[in-house]
């Protein structure tokens, strides 16, 4: 993938923003309590919407490069789904925490960065 294929932006987030935020996650994954959980579901979001080859976190979906703004909300809208019909405090939550609040964060839904 060239660098004209490469988005400045993912959804409101510019890419180094996003980067930084995966670099800083990527040394707490290895724990397994709940932020750790938590942790390891941004960073899967994180590389997908960074169009690393992931396949989304939750659905699966597959894109060529960095998923659209419509690709990031609808899997904002499953994880939502999801998480909700999960028990508080499950590695399952923590997980699905994890990816709504990093696509929440690269879609400017939110401030709050995990």
């Amino acid at each position: 993938m060239g660098s004209e294929s490469t988005p400045s932006l993912l959804g409101t987030r510019p890419r180094t923003e996003v980067l930084r935020a995966s670099a800083a996650l990527a040394q707490v994954t290895h724990d397994l309590s709940q932020t750790g959980r938590s942790a390891l579901g941004a960073l899967a979001a994180y590389r997908w919407a960074l169009g690393d080859g992931a396949a989304a976190p939750i659905t699966g979906f597959r894109t060529e490069g960095c998923p659209t703004v419509p690709a990031l909300t609808a899997e904002v809208d499953a994880a939502a789904v999801q998480w909700e019909g999960t028990r508080k405090g499950t590695a399952a939550h923590d997980y699905l925490r994890g990816v709504h609040t990093a696509l929440s964060w690269i879609c400017g839904y939110t401030e709050r960065r995990p």
